[in-house]
């Protein structure tokens, strides 16, 4: 039982931070303090509504799963970029640390969902990346690149 409600917090969290990026253009590294505090409303009405409105999305902005109204997840089936090889392409469907610095960073260096990514070269010493992104060429940390899920 306990499961089942923490899964719909979540659930409630994750629609909230979708409806604040989507319809009301909050920043993907805004929304999670505001998402906290709608996430307690408990009216199932209201959040059957609003993932009615926002199509049912899969997804967060950050690429976290959306739990459906039953708890059930669903796995997008995302990897670490540093998993990569070398010349291997793939799209951001995901960040994993959802902290505000971390998403200024991201933003900073030109990621967001969707962004096509290819790896040019790892560094042995480190493992740290030299990543292709809007054809610029930028080094990344292992740590970044850790944080960082792609779709193939």
């Amino acid at each position: 039982k306990g499961k089942l409600i923490a899964l719909s917090i979540i659930r409630k969290h994750r629609l909230w931070e979708t409806f604040l990026v989507k319809h009301l253009k909050f920043n993907w590294d805004q929304v999670h303090i505001i998402a906290e505090q709608l996430e307690h409303i408990d009216s199932d009405e209201l959040i059957d509504k609003l993932d009615h409105f926002l199509n049912y999305p899969k997804s967060d902005p950050h690429g976290d799963p959306i739990p459906g109204k039953n708890g059930e997840i669903v796995s997008l089936g995302h990897i670490p970029l540093n998993n990569l090889k070398t010349m291997e392409i793939g799209y951001i469907a995901a960040i994993k640390k959802g902290t505000p610095s971390f998403l200024q960073y991201m933003d900073k260096i030109g990621i967001e969902l969707g962004t096509k990514i290819k790896v040019i070269d790892k560094v042995e010493f480190d493992q740290s990346l030299e990543i292709q992104i809007n054809n610029d060429s930028i080094h990344i940390s292992n740590e970044v690149s850790k944080n960082i899920l792609i779709k193939i």
